[in-house]
């Protein structure tokens, strides 16, 4: 069994400098550089085109044939396709986007500045360019911003016979198509049926498709959003569904795949802005630019911070009166976080999962109360002990743990709750849950506790 070897540093630079050279010449041709990736598996591409300024990843697709440019973006991170492809002709950058599937032509030109989108449209056929500009309105993450175009759409008053001789004489195309089913369409492209090619060939020639189709068919609106996608994939065994506006019309396919590779994107695009990368980073980017993406996030966190940290301040006799309450603060405020943050992760995968509405707030909270009031009480227990051990004062035991139970009870019913907020407010909740709720949870945790030390200072001194 056979295993790839890792390439070594001291390979992977003179790679990238030969890269450098063949570009850096006028004269050098797709053939030089196809030598120089050829060998490369898609990661090691990907590392290598990376280390390139953008300027010179524009080249070094211009340099390419429209199909081999395609193969290369697929190995490229989202960012750094959609930056070369920006910094590139406007006259290269469409041949490169009409080699495209129709779904991966949509996403690109959907992502791009206004301006570059526009000239890359402009250089193509009128119609292609209308049909991409449509597919690029729906919004990313539902049924028309997921779904392809290219389908085989036959009208039911068509025979068998004609429809096999049509079909044969697009063999290639539908090679490219990779065509399982073909669905059938009334007049004005209304769907009507799905035909199981299986079936096709079997039927007698005289037959009209409308014979032998599976009548109405599942499909699903245009507008129909990523997580109810994906119940309607784990309920039905389809690799693909149909994709049909308002008026019941045939627009293109969504298939199991896509779905399943844009869930798995929104899940680690949530995780990441939920650890404050607002938009995608890679660390060949210029600093400056990492470092603004970076502030953009902690700038407002550092004003949120000040804010809980002036409870502290509005406490300062108390907590000069009881130091040992300092040792206990940071604990307080951490645990209760973390309660908080796992409410906020099972409702971000309640809403994604389309489980849970943003209206249900009250049926969170109740839900969220019980088991707040049960881990603070054996959290708040666990703490008080060791901080009336740790002050040998059984009062300081009372005050912290108390303060743990207290806070803990607060953050997992606002952890459970914010998201929700943030969805009705049009707010993203994976970019907002974590320092709304962080702030909170350090005012109520650092509020509870040294007012309660301020209550029983008498015990505590």
């Amino acid at each position: 069994m056979s295993t790839a070897v890792e390439p070594s540093p001291e390979s992977e630079t003179e790679s990238l400098e030969a890269l450098r050279e063949a570009l850096a010449q006028e004269e050098s041709n797709a053939e030089q550089i196809v030598a120089l990736l050829g060998p490369l598996d898609s990661r090691d591409t990907a590392r290598l085109v990376c280390e390139l300024d953008q300027q010179s990843q524009a080249k070094l697709l211009t340099r390419l044939s429209p199909s081999e440019a395609v193969e290369l973006l697929d190995d490229l991170p989202e960012v750094t396709a959609i930056e070369a492809i920006q910094a590139m002709p406007a006259e290269a950058a469409a041949g490169i986007v009409h080699e495209l599937a129709s779904d991966d032509q949509a996403d690109l030109i959907g992502s791009m500045e206004s301006d570059a989108a526009a000239a890359v449209l402009a250089e193509l056929d009128e119609d292609e360019a209308e049909r991409i500009a449509e597919l690029a309105s729906y919004a990313d993450d539902t049924a028309g911003g997921l779904m392809a175009t290219e389908v085989v759409a036959l009208r039911d008053i068509a025979t068998v016979a004609t429809t096999l001789r049509r079909l044969r004489s697009r063999a290639e195309q539908l090679r490219r198509f990779d065509v399982q089913y073909a669905y059938v369409v009334a007049k004005g492209r209304r769907l009507v049926g799905v035909l199981r090619l299986r079936d096709l060939l079997i039927a007698d020639e005289s037959l009209r498709l409308a014979d032998i189709m599976v009548a109405d068919p599942l499909a699903v609106p245009a507008e129909k959003p990523l997580e109810e996608l994906v119940a309607f994939f784990d309920d039905h065994a389809f690799i693909g569904a149909p994709v049909v506006d308002e008026q019941g019309r045939l627009l293109g396919v969504v298939s199991r795949r896509a779905v399943d590779e844009a869930a798995e994107a929104q899940a680690t695009s949530d995780f990441r802005r939920s650890m404050g990368v607002v938009t995608e980073e890679l660390r060949s980017m210029p600093t400056l630019r990492r470092s603004r993406m970076r502030l953009s996030w902690l700038s407002v966190n550092i004003l949120l911070n000040v804010v809980a940290a002036s409870v502290i301040a509005a406490y300062q006799e108390t907590l000069s009166s009881v130091i040992a309450l300092a040792v206990f603060l940071p604990i307080i405020s951490d645990m209760s976080g973390c309660s908080g943050n796992q409410a906020v992760a099972v409702s971000m995968r309640e809403l994604s999962l389309g489980l849970l509405r943003p209206t249900e707030w009250l049926r969170v909270w109740s839900k969220e109360a019980t088991i707040g009031a049960i881990n603070g009480l054996v959290l708040g227990g666990l703490l008080g002990i060791v901080a009336g051990v740790y002050g040998s004062n059984p009062w300081l035991g009372l005050v912290v743990g108390g303060a743990l139970a207290c806070n803990t009870l607060v953050a997992v019913i606002l952890g459970g709750t914010i998201p929700l907020a943030l969805r009705l407010a049009r707010v993203d909740p994976a970019l907002a849950s974590s320092p709304i709720l962080t702030t909170v949870t350090d005012m109520c945790g650092f509020f509870a506790a040294l007012s309660l030390a301020s209550l029983l200072l008498d015990k505590l001194v």
